[in-house]
């Protein structure tokens, strides 16, 4: 799926060090799909003992129905290192996690799989934990963030892997969408 601009309300977790383990329970990890993996998402808090959906977790209530924002408290993302994280967020339909902090590791696999991790500034994230539900803007070729009645605000993104997602690629899609151009190199190369 390619990325160029979202526009979407927000749904806020405003938890902190919220981690892999707490996004896709390990016992999730068995699969080598990312389909169906929306349904583990937070599982051991979107769900009871029985399975049942519990009516007071956030992503349970009609208001996040759509939502393909989430804002996090601060240090997203930190724990153990697994794809299926960023896998469970964008097969639920996030497309992009707001924080202040976003784990490395983490923020790398989101880039990798089609997931906008966007750090702010503290003022902006602040504002957005006290604003659940707000309608915002992510444009990702200008790298802004706009929210109502602010100034847009930058955020950091690496080059490469922003073309990736406004082309909807992975790396390796990346390199064989130039294999023409490989081709060619490699003829004049061998003459």
């Amino acid at each position: 799926m390619t990325i160029t601009t979202i526009r979407s309300r927000t749904v806020v977790m405003s938890s902190t060090n919220i981690d892999t383990d707490q996004i896709v329970p390990a016992r999730f990890l068995t699969t080598t799909s990312k389909e169906g993996l929306g349904n583990a998402l937070f599982a051991d808090w979107r769900y009871d003992a029985g399975g049942r959906p519990r009516p007071e977790f956030v992503l349970n209530k009609p208001e996040a129905q759509g939502c393909r924002i989430l804002v996090a408290g601060r240090n997203i993302g930190c724990g153990s290192s697994r794809e299926h994280a960023p896998w469970a967020l964008v097969d639920y339909g996030f497309q992009a996690v707001i924080s202040n902090e976003i784990a490395d590791i983490f923020k790398n696999n989101s880039l990798k799989n089609g997931l906008l991790p966007i750090v702010v500034d503290d003022a902006t994230h602040a504002w957005l934990l006290q604003n659940p539900g707000v309608e915002v803007e992510v444009d990702l070729r200008a790298s802004t963030l706009t929210v109502p009645g602010r100034p847009a605000v930058g955020f950091p993104i690496d080059p490469f892997a922003r073309v990736c997602l406004m082309n909807g690629v992975d790396e390796l899609g990346f390199l064989l969408s130039k294999n023409g151009e490989i081709e060619q190199y490699e003829a004049r190369r061998r003459a």
